[in-house]
This record gives C-alpha cells, sequence and structure tokens, in this order.
C-alpha cells in the first residue's frame, strides 16, 4: 500500500464518527501511518480532536447534518464509533460510494441491542441467555416473571453501561425502569435478559478482513453498574471453551462482513459459552493491548480498515483499570502519582474537557508475569489517581 503525506488531494482520509478515548487511539495509530483524520462528535475537544487533522462538534443523529458533513469532506473509510448516529445517513451515504467501516448493514445490527441478539440467536443459531423485549412498565413486568429473576435489563440502544441495571425480585422493576431513561441512545425499548450464573466474562477481540480473521488472547474483565472497572489478558479458561467462543465469534463476525475489529463478548460458565453483545469496533476493555501485543486493538483495526496483514505478537499478560471522575469540573485536572509510573506501569489520560461523576478519564496499564499481580496493580493505580 502506497502513503502519500495527508496534504495531497489523493491522501487516505478516515473519518471517526464519535471521538472518545478509543477514537483518539484509533486516530494516532492512523496518524503514525501519514493517514488525514477527520474526528467528529457531539462536543468540541473530544480526546480524538486533539490529535486529528481536523475536528467536528455536530448532532451525528441529525442525518441531513451528518451527510452534509460526510459529502463535504469526502473520507476514504467512514469508523463509526458510538451508536449515537443516523445510520438511515450512513445507508445513505454508502448507497453513494462511501466505504463504512465494517458496513451499514453491521452498524445497523449492532449499534442496536434487540437487532444484534436477533441476529445471533435466531438468524446464525448462536447460544445467548432467554430474552425478551418489552416497551411498557407493564410488560416489564411480565417479562421479568416469565424469565425469572435476577434478570438483566438494559436499554436496546446505550453505550458504556448507561441505562442498565439487574432486578433481583419483582420489587426492583420499578426502579430497573427509571434507572433504564438514563440509556445514552433509545429507552424506548428495553431488553429483558436470563441473569447467567456465569464463571466468568470474557471479550474476545477478533479482526477480520476479506482475507482473514485474527484472535487475540481473550480478556477477562469485571463490571461495575454495566462499565468496566478492570480488563486483564489473557483470561485463563479452557481450551473447549475456547474453541467455542472462537466459532461463535468468527460465525457472528462472518455474518456481519466488511472489515475491522469486533469487540465480541461472552459469558462462560464451565466449557459452556454464551454469546452476550458485539462492538464492531475497538472495545473499551481492549485498552489493555496498548501494553500486550505488538499491535494493539486499536493498530489493528486501523490495519483492518486498509486490508493490511493482521500479524502480532502477544508479549505477555498485563491488566488495565479504569478511573472514573469522583467530581463534576467544566475543567478537570487529574492528579496521578509518581509511584504509577514504573518500569511495568503506565497511565493514559484522556483529555477530555469535562468531568461527571461515574465519568472514565484515565486507563492505568499494568505488564507483570503474573497476571493477579497486573490485576492488583492496575487497581491499585486507578485508586490512587484523583480529580478535581
Amino acid at each position: 500500500m502506497t502513503f502519500t503525506s495527508p496534504l495531497q488531494q489523493d491522501a487516505i482520509k478516515i473519518m471517526l464518527l464519535g471521538s472518545g478515548e478509543l477514537g483518539k487511539e484509533v486516530a494516532i495509530e492512523a496518524q503514525r501511518l501519514g493517514i488525514e483524520v477527520v474526528a467528529v462528535d457531539k462536543y468540541e475537544n473530544a480526546p480524538a480532536h486533539l490529535v486529528a487533522n481536523r475536528s467536528y462538534a455536530i448532532n451525528m443523529q441529525d442525518k441531513d447534518a451528518l451527510i452534509a458533513l460526510i459529502e463535504k469532506e469526502k473520507p476514504t473509510f467512514i469508523l463509526p464509533e458510538v451508536e449515537a448516529i443516523s445510520i438511515e445517513a450512513l445507508f445513505e451515504v454508502e448507497a453513494k460510494g462511501f466505504h463504512v467501516i465494517p458496513n451499514a448493514e453491521a452498524v445497523s445490527k449492532t449499534m442496536n441491542r434487540k437487532n444484534i441478539r436477533v441476529f445471533a440467536s435466531e438468524t446464525l443459531g448462536l447460544t445467548t441467555s432467554k430474552y425478551q423485549f418489552v416497551t411498557t412498565l407493564e410488560g416489564l413486568k411480565k417479562a421479568g416473571q416469565e424469565i425469572g429473576f435476577p434478570c438483566v435489563i438494559k436499554p436496546v440502544m446505550s453505550s458504556s453501561g448507561h441505562g442498565q441495571s439487574i432486578a433481583k425480585t419483582a420489587d426492583d422493576i420499578e426502579k430497573s425502569w427509571e434507572i433504564a431513561k438514563e440509556a445514552r441512545g433509545d429507552a424506548s425499548e428495553l431488553i429483558v435478559e436470563e441473569f447467567i450464573k456465569f464463571d466468568y466474562e470474557i471479550t474476545l477481540l477478533t479482526t477480520r478482513t476479506e482475507n482473514e480473521t485474527v484472535f487475540c488472547e481473550p480478556i477477562g474483565h469485571i463490571q461495575q453498574d454495566g462499565d468496566y472497572i478492570l480488563s486483564w489478558q489473557p483470561m485463563p479458561m479452557s481450551e473447549i471453551a475456547l474453541k467455542k467462543a472462537k466459532e461463535i465469534a468468527k460465525a457472528v463476525t462472518d455474518g456481519l462482513g466488511g472489515r475491522g475489529i469486533f469487540g465480541v463478548e461472552f459469558f462462560v460458565k464451565d466449557d459452556e459459552v454464551y454469546f452476550s453483545e458485539l462492538s464492531p469496533r475497538p472495545h473499551d476493555t481492549g485498552m489493555v493491548t496498548l501494553i500486550t501485543q505488538s499491535q494493539s486493538e486499536f493498530a489493528l483495526h486501523v490495519r483492518a480498515v486498509l486490508g493490511l496483514p493482521l500479524d502480532y505478537t502477544f508479549y505477555g499478560s498485563g491488566a488495565s483499570g479504569a478511573f472514573k471522575a469522583k467530581n463534576e469540573s467544566h475543567h478537570p485536572k487529574i492528579d496521578v502519582p509518581d509511584s504509577a509510573f514504573s518500569a511495568n506501569s503506565f497511565v493514559r489520560v484522556f483529555g477530555k474537557p469535562e468531568s461527571h461523576v461515574g465519568r472514565r478519564m484515565a486507563v492505568a496499564l499494568v505488564l507483570d508475569e503474573d497476571v493477579e499481580v497486573a490485576k492488583n496493580r492496575a487497581l491499585e493505580i486507578a485508586q490512587s489517581i484523583r480529580d478535581y
């Protein structure tokens, strides 16, 4: 592949639709190859805005505004990085010849939990938890009784755990109904899922082009309020369970098609593997790959987008601990102690212009031959960070 200066008319150009901390790392990897980067988000000075050639703040759910910007910039590749995007705009520009990653149909299926669950369970016949979709409080109460308690309740469109809750008994249903309104997206329809008493859950990063599919080592993670607080790689698991996870991940990503990295999430109980969710882009739990792999998930994503070989080397075990803001601030300051910086520990501050209680603002990364040591150290560093 020939790379030219981003100043030339025939330069490769990518447009990020969503410019958070994951988009920032994608932009950095693209910039390393001399690729022109246009970063778009709903607010000014988003993390990827800070490293892009140009940036825009628009309502990405406004179909006409999004199409107008795409036609103005004429990107070689369009990379959706969040759910809150006008899918109609993506279908329309794709029909005009623009290359959406992985493709508009895949984005449509995965940005909505209903679409991807139906596709995985009913179209592909994959093993999932029992589920129902509801649009009313009465429907939610009925679904809870039929699926049984505890059950997991999520908006069909949201991200980072917003609007998600677990109803332990029927008395929790109304509270879950109210929590769902906090979704980043559309809370008009909810998915009610059977609570799988799993041993652990993993993200299996699956990178594909039209020519090959490559799996990263499985990533274990712990979530709190539906959002990850700790991830580590590799997650020890049986060969049987890992083989099943890879088979399912390949089936669903082949079914979606296109290029790029997919974060495929599973629940694992003994040797049984249950498909949970899928994101057609780098995954937050995959930030650990910034230190564990020769090609991070972000580098693999860019390689896949360009149709380049996907080979990489796994360096060794590591962990990532998320730091979440404790305060509200329009100009947050992140205080990281000197002890966080050692030969095998790192901190990445995202540079978000505002902080809200619970908003992810930085991540601690630790390498260690003993993954348990890495996990404990990553959490320790994350807990030592302060914001004000």
